[in-house]
Order: structure tokens, then sequence, then C-alpha cells
């Protein structure tokens, strides 16, 4: 009888941890279920953190690019983390945004004259505050491993194209490949030519997102021929602020109704940032509507809400908290199941 209760007892403790790995690589799943058809899921706006987060309230959380940031961002139920990725002077793949270390670590200098263990000796630090962290650079690897079945990674390759088989060879041996979202600029045929080569070297199995931008391209027809070449499951749009006191009232040339009509037929994602970029107006990548506007000046409706209502199923921002619950308590986000998830009714929304 002993054995019997112990027997039943051991399955009992099995079959809660399979349940509990299950749900994390479930929650996965569904995110890349909503990103791979984006017409079933247009009445639910996607959050991207921006650099894994590590830039909301007023950049005081956390590091940017850090693996805490990116814990943070998986809490709070972000879809997927951008983080940006460099190489050591010994070849690694690592996580950095800046080509100098000064502003965002304890160490000075370019990363690509430090090799992978002495950026080991540097210490992340919190913009905001200052404050230095106990957490060291990251490696690619190691940051896919801390997203692995849990959240949908953004690679900002700030190398060359040519770099990117080296990434997607790293998730590949991670066996995560789908949950890697790869991205280039495009603004012409030969561009797309290029970006379209390497893409074919590397295979299938990843997801690669064009960015497009209204300096450069004007008509949404350019999107189409992307979209014919790539197959993406998104596209980034940039609308460029034209000054320094404007708002954009249309969202600029991308923004129109022939690129929604664009997406629906294509099946994809139009993907906005709201982000700020340091030295440059606020909203400078979303016509002035960006998360300035939406925080620190309380309008959240003229920012996310502004991109929401003009087709953007996928918002990047440095504000992944503030803009979730915004998202949802307005109508704009659609729980997903198992998850314990809650949004507030519209009707009981701020009018903000």
């Amino acid at each position: 009888m002993r054995t019997i209760w112990l027997s039943l007892l051991l399955s009992t403790v099995l079959a809660a941890a399979c349940g509990q790995a299950s749900a994390g690589e479930s929650r996965a799943r569904q995110i890349l279920d909503r990103f791979e058809h984006a017409n079933q899921w247009r009445d639910h706006v996607m959050v991207a953190a921006h650099r894994a987060g590590g830039m909301q309230a007023g950049k005081t959380l956390y590091a940017e690019n850090s693996l805490a940031a990116v814990e943070g961002s998986i809490a709070m139920g972000a879809e997927i983390v951008e983080v940006d990725i460099r190489r050591s002077k010994d070849g690694a793949f690592v996580v950095m945004h800046d080509s100098w270390l000064d502003r965002t670590t304890t160490c000075k200098g370019e990363v690509v004259n430090y090799t992978l263990d002495e950026l080991r000796a540097c210490r992340l630090v919190v913009e905001g505050t200052g404050s230095v962290t106990n957490e060291r650079v990251s490696t690619l690897r190691e940051m896919l491993l801390a997203t692995r079945d849990r959240i949908l990674i953004n690679l900002d390759n700030k190398l060359d194209v040519g770099d990117l088989p080296g990434m997607i060879a790293v998730a590949r041996d991670l066996g995560m490949a789908d949950q890697v979202i790869v991205k280039e600029n495009l603004w012409n045929q030969n561009r797309i030519a290029t970006v379209k080569a390497a893409m074919t070297a590397i295979g299938g199995g990843v997801q690669f997102m064009p960015i497009i931008a209204d300096d450069a391209v004007h008509d949404a027809g350019f999107a189409e021929t992307v979209d014919h070449a790539f197959s993406p499951h998104a596209i980034e749009l940039i609308n460029w602020r034209a000054g320094a006191e404007t708002l954009t009232e249309t969202g600029g040339p991308l923004f129109s109704t022939r690129m929604r009509a664009a997406a629906v037929r294509g099946n994809w994602h139009i993907w906005a940032d709201t982000y700020a970029i340091v030295n440059k107006p606020g909203g400078f990548l979303a016509g002035g509507r960006g998360d300035e506007l939406a925080v620190k000046a309380s309008l959240p409706r003229e920012a996310w809400g502004f991109w929401a209502d003009r087709g953007a199923t996928i918002i990047q921002t440095d504000e992944p908290k503030a803009a979730i619950d915004w998202l949802a308590a307005n109508g704009f986000r659609v729980p997903y199941a198992g998850t314990g998830e809650r949004i507030e009714p519209a009707a009981t929304a701020s009018i903000n």
C-alpha cells in the first residue's frame, strides 16, 4: 500500500512539474499564433518592450538590455522583447545597444575592443538613477535562453546583414528559431535584393520583419512589393517627426488607408514605434505621438490610441507596463487563455 501511495505522489508531482513547463510554452505559442495570424487578431494590440523593457518609468526600473528587464517585461504581459546585438573583440554575439560601453555600463570604450571575458567584468547601469547592478553584459545565447518558450524576441542587428546567419545559428541550436524576429531596413529594390539573398541563405523557420521609413518611402505600394518578396508576419513602419513642435494628424504617408488594406491582404501586422531617442524630439519615430506624450503629458489616447486607430497591432515602447494597462483598459487587448490576464471593460476606462 505504501508503494502505491508513493507512486501516486510521484505521479502527481511529475504531472504538476510538466504542467508548469507546458504553461510557459503555451504562453509563447499563443503569442506566436497571434503574431503569425494578424487578421485573426486585429482587435488585439501586442506590446514590444524596447531594449528588453529597461527604459520604462523614467529609465529607473532596470538596466536596458538586461535579463532583469526581460523578466519584468514577461511578468507584466509584454509579447515581445527587443534587444540589440553586437560582437565582442573575439567574435562573440553580445547584447548592447551603443557601440560604446560608457552610457550603459561601468566600462569605457568601444564594445568591439573588448573580449567577451573583459566584457564580463563590466556591470550594467540603470540609466535614470546611475545605479550599478550586479548584471553583466549578456551574450546572445544567454538572452535567448531567458526568453525560450516564454516570449518572442526581436533581435535588432547593429552589425551587417551578413551577421544574421550566425545569430540565427545560435537560436537554432537552442531550438527556438521560430521565437526570434530579425529585421532590416528596406528602401529600394537593390536593398530588397540584398536582404532577400541573405534571408534565402538562412533558410526558413525564422521570423523576418522589414522596416520601412517615410523619409525614403512614401507609397504603400512599396510595402506590397516587400510583402511579395518576404511574406512577413509584420512590417515596422516609421513616421519621422517633421518638426520639434508638430504632431502628425494622419500618421504620414505610410499609415494610410491603402497600407491598412495591404496589411489585411497580406495578413501582416503594422508595427509602430513610440519609444524615445536620446537628443531627439519626443516621438521622433512616431510623428510626435510617442511615449512622452502618453506618459509625461498624460495623453495616452493621443499616442498609443492614435496608432491603434490607424491599424497598428504591435507597438514598440519604452513604457510596456503603462501601454499594456492603458490598451487593456480601453478595449485594445484580448486576454490570453489560461494566463489569468484581466482587462478592465472599456466602459470604465479613462477618457485620456
